[in-house]
């Protein structure tokens, strides 16, 4: 199985730390960045091969390759997305679909969470093709990638377009991949962004659901976490960084 990293986006939100780099190498705890963690935490679950998707200032990722490389004991495959600062990132994720049928431990390039994250994915293996870690703790708002679940907890939704109310938690932005999903999971998000570029890869799990595939959960508990997407939740990651 291969870690895997979406970090092709640009985070302008986060200016002026993303003027010169993507949003992935913000620092959040001295000079650790939110790449630094997620690969911390990758090579602490054994995975040490890590396909990272860039887009955004791919130069930066590419000149701390060899360091970051031997500072976590992985190597890093740079997939690159020539489209990242035009297009969402279902299509960044679909470039590397090549990979998937490895299996794939993917986590966001910007959200800092535990290593507690991935060994909860791990342990769900065997639950389904797909398997998304999920906070079932936390009061929901509109702007969280929400979901809504089956009697036997399979996903039936996913979109931040819902009344938080009838939401079962939210996605964190970290997914089990089994190989037998690959082929699947990969038309699917093809369909979603040729039909429409602009689309959250998270839509590619949706067409997925609607084209008859599972997609199960595992709950993270309550863990300390944070999406960056703005100067608020980097003060946030800032915090509670320190802390893993």
């Amino acid at each position: 199985m291969l870690g895997m990293v979406l970090a092709a986006g640009a985070g302008r939100r986060l200016r002026p730390y993303t003027d010169t780099l993507p949003k992935a190498l913000v620092p959040v705890d001295g000079e650790t960045t939110i790449l630094d963690i997620a690969l911390r935490n990758l090579a602490a679950v054994d995975l040490t091969d890590v396909v990272v998707v860039v887009g955004y200032c791919a130069d930066a990722v590419e000149d701390r390759k060899a360091d970051l490389e031997k500072t976590y004991g992985v190597t890093l495959t740079l997939v690159h997305n020539d489209k990242a600062e035009e297009w969402n990132n279902a299509y960044s994720m679909w470039l590397a679909r090549d990979y998937f049928s490895q299996g794939v431990l993917m986590v966001n390039g910007d959200t800092v969470h535990p290593v507690s994250v991935e060994k909860t994915l791990l342990a769900a293996r065997g639950a389904a093709g797909i398997v998304l870690a999920v906070d079932d703790v936390k009061k929901l708002a509109d702007e969280e990638m929400k979901v809504i679940l089956d009697d036997d907890r399979n996903l039936v939704r996913i979109t931040k377009l819902m009344d938080p109310a009838d939401a079962a938690g939210e996605y964190i932005g970290a997914t089990l991949i089994e190989p037998d999903a690959a082929t699947p999971l990969a038309k699917a998000l093809e369909a979603t962004w040729r039909g429409n570029p602009d689309l959250y890869y998270e839509d590619g799990y949706q067409e997925l659901v609607n084209r008859g595939g599972r997609i199960a959960v595992a709950p993270i508990g309550a863990v300390d976490w944070v999406e960056v997407d703005n100067h608020d939740d980097l003060r946030r990651a800032r915090e509670i960084a320190c802390r893993y």
